[in-house]
């Protein structure tokens, strides 16, 4: 492997360790042993649960093109996964708050552990249900266990600041730490010790089981709405009119949309940006690499959190250096000369576009615990799952249209676009600060008047 792989590698788990290190007191917030119980629950569930999901993204795309499925074909499979995401999603997710949020990370569980089983059938139409049961345990993944956790969380009278603590060290560790493990672990099960790339695919599946088991031991069931009567239908109007009768929803949810919808088309080009001309590249340790960075940005991000930082204002510069680095491909094609010979090491190109990579996954990083933090403040309780899911649909969509087209567009063409749509997510996280600033003060203002109207006492 080349030393520039390393150099990128050593330097960033550097940054990150000297991060964690060198916290002071500002950085850390006093707690009880109950809380801390509580979310250390929390975070092993959520880290075994990410692994699940890490551990096949490194060789989702290989696995596919080894059993001999050009990039077209592929792409209708990823569709298939995101498209079923924004089918099934809101359903799923109306069902969380309605029969129950273990209920539903039991069944993400069971959904995502048998997308892996088809992962040993070279058929397309296997492949395809695979992919269908993955985008539904999607949905699960990034609504019911949040949902869950906000939930627990209140109901258990823990103080609400104490909700970014929980939120960055699970992103530090199941979107760093783990996902790091995880991308050398497939690294090493996939090509180290020869098992091909669908061993990556049953380890993730035993650690699902292994989560699946703690969950339903030690979790306590909780619900959004308490209404019985309450069908489907009805929890979706309550979701619909909460997000058009509240801009700072509706803005959120736009925010989340144009990120997460990027970052989807990101996970999907970053093999073929990086190798052009079918150049050797280590996928596992890359990934890994990604996923360093993303706990870089976790770090940063729970720093900004404990100093009570207003998320609104910072968010704003972190979307527009994701846009800047999604920028950077289309840059790199054009100045720095390619190279027409198939296959050798990574070329000048393909190391820049690396570090911009690296960047991009830093603010990925920041942006979880951030937007979960703004979640828990603007989006009600007895609809959550819902309305995180509805988020999801527009997203999906965009990422579906993106991936129906990889063949009639250049990927620098396709990585302009989301660097565009990262520049709006700056300009619409200025307009939720805004409102979100204005609401405050009317809110002060009001409290200021009624305080006023207050007799004094005899």
């Amino acid at each position: 492997m080349e030393v520039f792989y390393y150099v990128v590698f050593g330097a960033l788990a550097a940054v990150v360790a000297g991060l964690e290190l060198g916290k002071s007191g500002k950085d850390r917030v006093a707690t009880t042993s109950a809380f801390n119980s509580f979310k250390n629950n929390y975070v092993l569930v959520y880290s075994l649960m990410m692994s699940g999901d890490w551990l096949q993204g490194p060789y989702v795309y290989y696995l596919y093109s080894q059993y001999g499925f050009d990039k077209g074909d592929i792409g209708r499979l990823f569709i298939a996964g995101f498209g079923s995401s924004m089918l099934f999603g809101t359903i799923v997710g109306s069902l969380a708050d309605k029969q129950g949020r273990k209920r539903a990370c039991v069944t993400y569980c069971i959904s995502y552990i048998l997308s892996c089983i088809t992962k040993h059938s070279p058929e397309y139409r296997v492949l395809m249900i695979g992919r269908i049961l993955g985008g539904i345990a999607t949905s699960l993944l990034f609504s019911a266990f949040e949902s869950w956790l906000v939930a627990e969380h209140n109901k258990r009278g823990f103080d609400p600041q104490w909700l970014s603590i929980t939120f960055s060290k699970a992103i530090f560790l199941g979107n760093g730490l783990i996902a790091i493990v995880s991308g050398l672990f497939a690294n090493l099960l996939a090509e180290n010790l020869g098992f091909g790339p669908v061993a990556p695919f049953d380890a993730a599946a035993c650690f699902l089981a292994i989560g699946m088991a703690i969950i339903m031991s030690s979790w306590s069931e909780n619900y959004g709405d308490p209404s019985e009567s309450k069908d489907l239908m009805a929890q979706f109007k309550v979701a619909a009119k909460a997000i058009a009768s509240d801009e700072k929803i509706a803005l959120l949810g736009a925010i989340q949309s144009l990120f997460e919808g990027s970052m989807y088309t990101f996970v999907f080009l970053w093999t073929p940006a990086l190798s052009p001309n079918e150049e050797d590249i280590p996928h596992g340790f890359i990934f890994a690499t990604f996923m360093v960075s993303s706990m870089l940005g976790s770090s940063i991000a729970s720093r900004l959190l404990a100093r009570n930082l207003k998320v609104e204002g910072y968010m704003q510069i972190v979307f527009s250096i994701s846009a800047v680095t999604l920028v950077l491909p289309v840059a790199t094609n054009i100045l720095v000369p390619t190279s027409s010979v198939k296959g050798g090491s990574v070329s000048i190109g393909g190391s820049l576009q690396l570090l911009g990579f690296c960047t991009f996954e830093a603010c990925v990083g920041i942006f979880w615990p951030s937007i979960m933090k703004m979640r828990s403040q603007y989006i009600p309780e007895e609809a959550r799952s819902t309305i995180m899911n509805f988020f999801r649909i527009p997203l999906n969509l965009f990422v579906c249209v993106v991936l129906y087209n990889v063949n009639a567009f250049p990927i620098t063409v396709m990585f302009g676009m989301c660097s565009i749509f990262l520049f709006m997510a700056a300009i619409l996280q200025r307009r939720l600060m805004v409102v979100s600033d204005q609401v405050h003060k009317s809110s002060t203002k009001a409290q200021e008047m009624i305080g006023e109207d207050e007799p004094l006492n005899p």
